[in-house]
């Protein structure tokens, strides 16, 4: 079995569980017998790729002609076009395809109004990688037009998730056109909706079946103030597609309810964790001997911080000497210190800014509780990480990883007071914090990549039999 899958990053180049699911899937899927062809926007030399062949798209030469939007089938109820902002977005009809006018402003996992007015705030993602070329001052609009006309180069590709975002979206299809041709494979799979343009393509170029894997939604990541043009490209993913991959039988029910997706189109399959041994970090915590709070993610409304910042509230009127982690930057981040100071919490608060790697485990190895209070949060890697770590774990019952783990302390992101409660009693009760432990590392034995690689090739096989 050869699989052409699309990714958008892959380790250690990554910006959140999104790169850490890519390798952990690809890297069982090699223990499965499958052929991985991945394709990434830019291959940086020093990604571990033992099981899979990694294809550098900034190498592939494609049509440097000017820009046309992305090229989407056309799907029914997806005819609004209008941004959070009063943006309008161009759509037009043609030879049954859509093509949409992409404005600049759009930043992946950010709302559309910060992605216009909160450049020096720093985002939650690990940016990395050159910016695109641009052409120089003395050059003419004329030859500029003729030479698009007639050359094919690489695109060069940044592979974060930048202002020029939809353009690498719309770049990233015409790469996948071309490779659909180039290789030889049975099935694509594409991760996420930057990468269902190109899985669109590919399938177009190759009449290969597509499988969609929807690692979040524009409603988890937005709530109801969903960006359009995101919606659209997520509605013609799935609809695209002859199978649809969901992280959680959560993230299942936004796909039918809100996508209109067919139930029997649509296939579970959870995420898993790469086992590893708890390492021992000789890290001297600065915080001393007070019991820490982490918060480790985005600072979007998705990971619900503001509700974390009320139940810390709660929480310091009971356990005074508590100290708050919060690792991670996001759009909500000014807003976040905003309320922290007005409760006269500072002191108590550490914000990090971004970590990967070896921060992470630090802050693990100090970390008495880890918290994700998601609004929606289609899986979550975070705590199935934290609990290998030796850290206990509180979620939200609006989470997929709340599936796998019946065991957990589980409460609604809203209800502040049930989650202070939930935190302090972890802190004071060390019979409940050493349970805890023990329990839920005993549920994550289970919760593997290789268990999702099992079912993701019984799906391809399904796939090629049909066609």
């Amino acid at each position: 079995m050869k699989v052409l899958m699309f990714g958008w990053e892959f380790p250690p180049h990554i910006s959140g569980g999104l790169g850490t699911a890519c390798y952990g899937l690809t890297n069982s899927l090699g223990k499965e017998a499958v052929d991985v062809l991945f394709v990434v926007p830019k291959v940086h030399g020093d990604e571990p790729a033992e099981n899979i062949n990694l294809i550098n798209a900034s190498n592939v030469a494609v049509h440097n002609g000017p820009s046309k939007g992305i090229r989407l089938p056309n799907v029914s109820n997806t005819t609004v076009y209008t941004t959070s902002t009063g943006k309008e977005v161009s759509v037009q009809e043609a030879s049954g395809f859509t093509y949409i006018e992409v404005p600049s402003g759009l930043v992946a996992y950010r709302s559309p109004e910060f992605a216009e007015s909160a450049d020096s705030v720093s985002h939650w993602n690990h940016q990395h990688g050159e910016a695109p070329m641009t052409v120089s001052s003395n050059e003419t609009k004329n030859n500029i037009a003729n030479r698009h006309a007639t050359q094919r180069s690489p695109y060069a590709f940044s592979g974060a998730y930048g202002p020029n975002l939809l353009m690498e979206v719309e770049k990233y299809a015409q790469v996948a056109s071309e490779l659909a041709k180039k290789f030889s494979f049975d099935v694509i799979h594409a991760h996420d909706w930057m990468t269902y343009p190109a899985g669109i393509a590919a399938k177009e170029a190759s009449g290969k079946p597509l499988i969609v894997h929807v690692h979040a939604t524009e409603y988890d990541r937005s709530g109801s103030n969903v960006d359009t043009r995101v919606h659209a490209i997520e509605m013609a993913g799935m609809h695209s597609a002859d199978c649809v991959v969901t992280v959680s039988d959560w993230t299942k029910k936004i796909a039918i309810t809100k996508y209109n997706v067919p139930k029997d189109k649509v296939q579970v399959v959870h995420n898993g964790i790469i086992s590893k041994k708890k390492e021992e970090i000789k890290f001297e915590s600065p915080l001393k001997r007070s019991p820490i709070v982490t918060f480790l993610g985005r600072i979007t409304h998705q990971k619900g911080p503001l509700y974390f910042v009320e139940a810390a509230k709660a929480v310091l009127a009971e356990i005074p000497d508590a100290r708050f982690i919060v690792a991670g930057s996001g759009d909500l981040l000014p807003k976040m210190i905003q309320q922290v100071a007005k409760a006269g919490m500072s002191s108590r608060f550490h914000f990090t800014g971004f970590v990967k790697g070896q921060d992470i485990e630090r802050i693990w190895s100090i970390s008495n509780v880890y918290v994700m209070p998601s609004v929606s949060e289609p899986f979550g890697i975070a705590p199935l990480e934290a609990i290998q770590a030796g850290v206990p774990v509180i979620i939200s019952k609006q989470s997929g990883v709340a599936e796998v783990m019946p065991h957990a302390i589980a409460v609604d992101f809203w209800d502040t007071s049930a989650l202070a409660e939930a935190i302090c009693s972890v802190l004071k009760y060390k019979s409940l914090y050493q349970t805890l432990k023990r329990n839920s590392k005993a549920q994550i034995k289970g919760i593997t990549w290789d268990r999702a690689a099992k079912r993701l090739n019984n799906l391809y096989h399904e796939l090629t039999e049909q066609q």
